[in-house]
């Protein structure tokens, strides 16, 4: 999958548009600056987030980083493949590498967001 119809928040999340859900990961940027992802803390299923709140926390050699969510709404799943295997977010940040699924309570959140080319102009600078 490529960076096609995703938006971007400057935090390097990534957010895909699915009806009344969204699904986010972490971009490929952020991957790549973390460099091999050793694990991945999920937040539960049902938890109401914030823009800010955490949805999950990546471990790698270098860093431990939060991903703030970009949206306000409730998780409705969360990727259990990476908990036994975080690598794929590595080979596969806007597919299999996918973390969370939020049922997204303000639509209008998904307007601040970057296209795809503006968050590419984004990293660059």
């Amino acid at each position: 999958m490529d960076e096609t119809g995703l938006k971007f928040s400057e935090d390097h999340v990534w957010v895909l548009e699915m009806g009344p859900t969204v699904r986010i990961g972490v971009s490929d940027y952020g991957q790549e600056q973390m460099g091999e992802i050793l694990s991945a803390a999920l937040c539960e299923v049902g938890k109401f987030l914030e823009p800010g709140d955490t949805f999950s926390e990546l471990e790698s050699q270098k860093t431990v980083i939060e991903l703030p969510s970009p949206v306000t709404g409730t998780v409705r799943a969360v990727n259990e493949g990476i908990r036994d295997d975080p690598s794929v977010i590595n080979v596969d940040p806007y597919g299999k590498g996918w973390i969370v699924e939020v049922e997204i309570e303000e639509p209008e959140e998904l307007e601040r967001l970057m296209s795809g080319e503006e968050y590419e102009t984004f990293v660059e600078e």
